[in-house]
């Protein structure tokens, strides 16, 4: 009878799958540590602050067509004016830091009363009524927007999220409600 190897086992060695999960786990350090610079810098902003710059900013462009709405259309400026000062009380009131805050004064920009684009580039529509209607939609969606962030928020910053969105949808009301009117 010839002499044949040992059959080698089915299944491999424990010392060889702890050999692979070492070398395995030594790899994924080795990945881990060259990701680039932006995902680090994304992983270390708190969840809370990156909440309240994404809010600052939203607001803003609220401000934007706030301030675009006024100038495409100078006889609303007066109605407008306390509304887009509480958005930009709720810009503030959101930023993480002091110094960004947005300024509570509308800009002047001398309107036509043409259609002026707005800061997400759709053009004012040409009415007021239309106009009103397209901001109060801004805001109503950026309302519902902040009411589905409140799940993810810490604590104080959903407190926070959830008066500015109440406050939105009251805007959204104001915009499309006839002042002066009698029922």
């Amino acid at each position: 009878m010839p002499w044949t190897l040992p059959s080698r086992p089915s299944r491999p060695s424990r010392r060889s799958l702890l050999a692979g999960a070492a070398g395995a786990a030594g790899a994924g350090l080795l990945t881990g540590c060259s990701l680039d610079r932006a995902t680090d810098a994304a992983l270390t902003i708190p969840l809370e602050r990156r909440m309240r710059e994404t809010a600052v900013r939203d607001s803003t462009r609220l401000l934007e067509r706030y301030d675009t709405t006024a100038a495409a259309h100078p006889a609303l400026a007066a109605r407008l004016a306390p509304l887009r000062a509480a958005v930009a009380a709720h810009a503030a009131a959101l930023s993480p830091t002091t110094s960004d805050r947005p300024s509570p004064a509308p800009s002047r920009s001398g309107g036509t009363g043409a259609a002026a684009p707005a800061a997400s580039g759709e053009p004012v529509p040409p009415k007021p009524e239309e106009a009103l209607t397209a901001l109060a939609d801004a805001e109503r969606s950026l309302s519902e927007s902040r009411t589905i962030d409140l799940a993810g928020a810490p604590a104080e910053l959903a407190r926070l999220l959830a008066s500015v969105a109440a406050c939105g949808a009251v805007h959204a009301y104001l915009l499309t409600s006839n002042p002066g009117a009698t029922s």
